[in-house]
């Protein structure tokens, strides 16, 4: 396995493991201060982004790179008289996909474990759980965190409505897959997965033509927060988010290791000439691209495009399978978006 796709395989397992549900990402936040602190510019500012800008050789037009570090997760509602906790969606998660098994609820003082429950299987039509197993697809009301503590000792931990659920971090631990290891399959590869990229990109870009901006952007998974923040305030001309894109037969897109550049999405299509741009450089790069126009997707790339933030802003991505569930992607895939975006940066 190339050197490269160890390190980044090093470094996303490392960030998987940092619990950053959208809007409680200091952990994360602390991570990458701390690896950006060798370029010495690294701030975070009021939206909770952390941005790198690295001055280019002469004055031109700011390009910015976006990957957002918070995952999907689950939000507490109520607790109950006995210390079980009713859980609602943060993003785009479902409990099947979890599945029964331990979480962490984030308390403000300390973190909680519980374990995700869908109730017993060994019933009637008498109960309410049967439907699970016959007919209903899993809802959030369905399901329950059990924590067999106390209403008391829950708030003594600092948990209380809108506290952030998440799977433990031991069952985030990736895994190897494929002959020669080439796969890695975690939750929260998106979008840790373009994080470990964009530090990787950090690394190599040292001396852009003009000026640059790498971004790591907060609460992507509720609504784009952190991008439309900085894109209301950055004087960039042009932006490219670093995303996953699913792997599924509507789109073609399979899994591997050619980056995939997202001409459009649930919001309309992306900015064609930027688009044209980040095809020379994949070209100049020797990196094979693949397209999609996808209908499920949206990303800080059209959130800033929408509301006219920035002028021109594209997606390019790593075929993701299993999105926001157990994602599998290729370490391949994601080094190819790096060489892309070096070289689109040095244009």
């Amino acid at each position: 396995m190339d050197v490269t796709h160890e390190a980044v395989f090093r470094t996303l397992s490392e960030l998987v493991e940092l619990h950053s549900p959208s809007g409680v990402e200091g952990a994360v936040d602390d991570y990458l201060l701390e690896r950006l602190g060798e370029r010495g510019a690294a701030t975070r500012d009021a939206a909770g982004n952390i941005v790198l800008r690295v001055e280019g050789r002469e004055p031109g037009p700011l390009r910015s790179v976006l990957a957002h570090k918070d995952e999907i997760g689950a939000l507490v509602k109520r607790i109950g008289e006995h210390g079980d906790l009713a859980v609602s969606k943060l993003g785009g998660s479902f409990p099947w996909i979890w599945g029964e098994g331990p979480v962490d609820v984030l308390g403000r003082h300390r973190t909680v474990t519980g374990v995700l429950s869908f109730g017993a299987r060994h019933v009637s039509d008498e109960s309410d759980h049967k439907r699970q197993q016959t007919e209903a697809a899993l809802r959030w009301r369905d399901a329950w965190v059990e924590t067999k503590l106390s209403p008391e000792e829950l708030a003594e931990a600092g948990v209380r409505p809108g506290s952030r659920v998440v799977p433990s971090a031991a069952r985030k631990r990736p895994v190897r897959l494929g002959s020669d290891g080439e796969y890695v399959a975690s939750y929260a590869i998106d979008d840790k997965g373009a994080v470990a990229g964009l530090l990787e990109l950090a690394a190599r870009v040292k001396t852009p033509p003009h000026p640059v901006e790498l971004v790591f952007t907060a609460r992507e998974e509720i609504g784009c927060h952190g991008a439309k923040w900085y894109a209301s305030r950055t004087d960039a001309e042009a932006a490219v988010a670093f995303e996953v894109t699913p792997v599924a037969k509507e789109y073609r897109t399979g899994p591997g290791p050619d980056p995939v550049l997202v001409t459009a999405d649930a919001h309309g299509p992306l900015e064609d000439t930027l688009n044209a741009e980040l095809e020379d450089a994949a070209a100049a790069a020797g990196v094979n691209l693949r397209y999609a126009a996808l209908s499920g997707f949206g990303s800080d790339a059209t959130a800033a495009l929408t509301f006219g933030m920035i002028a021109r802003t594209a997606c390019l991505a790593f075929a993701t399978e299993n999105t926001h569930g157990f994602e599998i992607a290729h370490l391949g895939g994601i080094v190819a978006c790096v060489d892309v975006l070096e070289r689109w940066l040095a244009g």
